[in-house]
């Protein structure tokens, strides 16, 4: 995405808001409040929503000021002003440390390694276990005794339910009492795992393998998160499947719940590499900012494959006409993006359960005059990432809030997960089949499904973001009065 100039920050901001008179008002009287309302004034994507956000909501700065006073904290008056907040907006959030929030962005956050789901134990029960989904090379519980497949139904001898996860997990040491899976029963097998969390970071590029089947050469990649600081891995992974010549491509994301709108952009290129200039993915904004951007500069409103990138390189694009794509109700954002935007250009097969259905972006705004991190207010660490933008693809489709559903449906199976990257790994054993025309394999059907409830992802603050990086940046001058 093109970064904005310098002419079209100010334009937008001097344009921001309506006071008049207010040129001798304080407008730090409420500081981080004062930031909160105008960078949603702004850049939020559902501003015509929320009448306190309107233009010309407040008469004046000190108008605002008195507003801004009536809040007990920046988090009050930040909830307040969201749209149907978990409901339609289930992702816009306020951090009082920008540190936590760009480590998080980048795949680095307070892990014990395992990465889990958690599901209901019964349809009409708020009980839930938790199944191992991988664990993390090198974390704490990369050294003990546990493993992809393995149940656990309480943490320190207490069962877990929809409403004492939170407390139970997000500790940063805990006991894991394992379970069997017998047939849909989840039973208790005393046996235990000690866990303890520390600062990791995570390469998304988990499992990267060729398959020989029948006559075809099928790569596999299993792709964790679109975090930018491993794009250059990303390529290589893509080098290594070139190299051995594949005639098709199992991408799994499957346990994939974001990240980057760019590096998105940049695997789909690296997918095909025919569509090179080609659109890719369309912005939509608030009607103040698509009104200007459209007028202005429509450059900002596009995403185009491309073929190369700044500390990247040229791309090693397998110019596939065809992918498939692994994925369940974890599958969310920029993962979602990739699947929609590359259908109107080849045949993408789906193969698993329904995604979580995101189709908006957030952008990290920081307290400073033109709200990049240049020139920050250095009084707090305050930062919003708000949802400013809504994507679609070149056929003008976004509609997906309610998850896409899969071309081939196969559930995970909790009594038997198997292998990752393995052919006889379930959902990627249904993508050989079908690409291979062997039909959909009829074993290893579940014995019970049970509902999707949560996972540890998600359970981090921005496990399910998909983010812009590059917008607002671009911008270094330093704007004295936003009016």
């Amino acid at each position: 995405m093109k970064k904005l100039n310098i002419l079209l920050i100010i334009a937008l901001l001097t344009g921001a808001f309506t006071f008049t008179g207010c040129e001798d008002e304080d407008d730090k009287a409420v500081p981080v409040n004062d930031f909160i309302w105008k960078g949603l004034n702004l850049y939020y994507l559902w501003k015509a929503e929320v009448p306190e956000l309107a233009d010309d909501r407040f008469s004046s700065q000190a108008a605002l000021n008195s507003y801004l006073e009536g809040f007990s904290s920046p988090q009050s008056l930040f909830n307040s002003l969201l749209y149907q907040r978990n409901v339609v907006d289930r992702w816009s959030v306020l951090v009082p440390d920008f540190r936590v929030l760009e480590n998080s962005l980048q795949g680095v956050y307070k892990s014990n390694g395992v990465e889990f789901g958690l599901v209901y134990k019964n349809p009409n029960s708020g009980e839930i276990f938790g199944y191992v989904r991988y664990i993390l090379p090198g974390s704490d519980a990369a050294s003990k005794d546990i493993q992809r497949g393995d149940i656990f139904y309480a943490v320190n001898g207490t069962p877990l339910t929809e409403t004492n996860y939170q407390d139970l997990l997000n500790n940063d040491s805990y006991t894991l009492n394992l379970a069997d899976y017998d047939g849909g029963n989840i039973t208790p097998n005393g046996d235990t795992v000690s866990l303890t969390k520390m600062e990791y970071a995570e390469n998304p590029i988990y499992t990267v393998n060729v398959i020989q089947e029948s006559s075809r050469t099928i790569g596999y990649i299993m792709y964790n998160g679109f975090f930018s600081e491993y794009d250059s891995q990303l390529n290589d992974a893509f080098g290594q499947l070139a190299s051995a010549g594949v005639t098709d491509l199992v991408l799994d994301l499957r346990y994939n719940s974001g990240g980057a709108v760019r590096t998105a952009t940049r695997l789909a290129s690296m997918i095909t590499g025919q569509f090179t200039g080609q659109l890719f993915a369309k912005y939509r904004w608030n009607d103040r900012l698509q009104n200007y951007y459209e007028s202005n500069n429509p450059g900002v409103l596009e995403e185009k494959f491309v073929s190369q990138a700044s500390g990247v390189g040229s791309f090693n694009s397998l110019q596939l006409n065809k992918v498939y794509i692994l994925t369940t109700r974890s599958t969310a954002s920029a993962s979602e993006l990739v699947i929609n935007c590359l259908s109107p250009y080849i045949d993408v097969v789906t193969v698993g359960t329904k995604t979580t259905g995101k189709n908006v972006a957030s952008v990290t705004l920081y307290d400073s005059p033109d709200f990049t991190k240049n020139n920050r207010d250095g009084s707090h660490r305050y930062a919003m990432q708000p949802i400013v933008s809504k994507l679609v693809n070149k056929e003008n489709f976004g509609e997906y809030t309610d998850g896409l559903l899969p071309d081939i449906e196969v559930p995970e199976n909790y009594g038997n997960l198997g292998v990752l990257g393995d052919k006889n790994e379930p959902l990627l054993a249904a993508a050989i089949a079908d690409i291979t025309s062997q039909g959909r394999p009829g074993w290893n059907i579940p014995q019970k499904e049970h509902r999707y409830f949560k996972d540890s992802k998600k359970m981090h603050r921005f496990g399910s973001e998909m983010y812009i990086e590059e917008f607002p940046e671009g911008s270094q001058v330093l704007i004295k009065d936003l009016q």
